[in-house]
């Protein structure tokens, strides 16, 4: 089994990272606004994702992207779709 990290973009062109053992369902339960987060901020799209073997990993890289110094590695990771759409 693998563990995913993912980054959504949403609506207000803002980011959300989460992680999931099922990306294709959490990504649907996103797009269908069953979760509460992104609920108010549909559409969504996925820009990234990464996969670990271990759920620790995933949830670690997670909070990681979600710190200054993520955001500021997920930035330099997706340049080139950031100058595009941004």
């Amino acid at each position: 089994m693998f563990y995913y990290v993912y980054v959504l973009q949403c609506s207000d062109r803002k980011f959300y990272i989460g992680y999931s053992s099922d990306l294709r369902n959490r990504i649907k339960t996103h797009k269908a606004g069953n979760v509460k987060s992104t609920k108010g901020r549909l559409p969504v799209n996925l820009i990234f994702y990464e996969s670990f073997l271990h759920r620790m990993d995933a949830k670690r890289r997670e909070k990681y992207f979600k710190t200054t110094a993520g955001k500021r590695a997920l930035k330099l990771m997706l340049k080139k779709y950031m100058a595009e759409y941004f």
